[in-house]
């Protein structure tokens, strides 16, 4: 699979949300953030979406949505969202088909033992649909402040 890069076009992609469908061209005119992360209610998943919830409101008013997508399912993401009062929008990809296209299901390693699992990864989309930003093997400490000045700049 080629890797994505500033500039090209995003895969397109259907996940399942919390009130039906989210697809790629639902956001068309519009920034979007993606970003990937491991697992529902772990610490660094958890810090990293309520940080970009903190910023909501910065992200909005650069015309960007932001979508946080794992492979847990919509029932879990809704107690994720209610528990920690999020306000990103997430997006269930059980198959791991966005995850793969996106080239975030990778070799990972603990404690010596190697496994498939997400990458932290976040991608900043144009209103056209093309990659303006690529952030891979994220810590999150600082992050989301990153991606916002990334979508401040792409607004104008």
């Amino acid at each position: 699979m080629a890797e994505l890069t500033v500039g090209a076009a995003a895969p397109a992609f259907e996940l399942d949300g919390p009130t039906g469908p989210i697809r790629l061209a639902d956001f068309a005119g519009k920034s979007l953030v993606v970003y990937f992360y491991p697992k529902d209610d772990t610490s660094g998943c958890t810090k990293e979406a309520i940080d970009f919830s903190q910023q909501i409101e910065a992200f909005t008013a650069a015309g960007a949505v932001v979508l946080g997508v794992s492979k847990d399912s919509v029932a879990s993401h809704g107690k994720f969202a209610a528990k920690h009062d999020l306000k990103v929008l997430l997006g269930s990809d059980p198959s791991g088909a966005m995850v793969e296209a996106f080239g975030a299901w990778v070799e990972k390693s603990m404690y010596g033992k190697k496994y498939m699992g997400i990458d932290r990864s976040t991608f900043l989309l144009d209103g056209q649909g093309k990659i303006a930003g690529v952030w891979r093997k994220v810590k999150v400490p600082g992050h989301a402040e990153a991606v916002l000045k990334a979508a401040q700049a792409l607004k104008g």
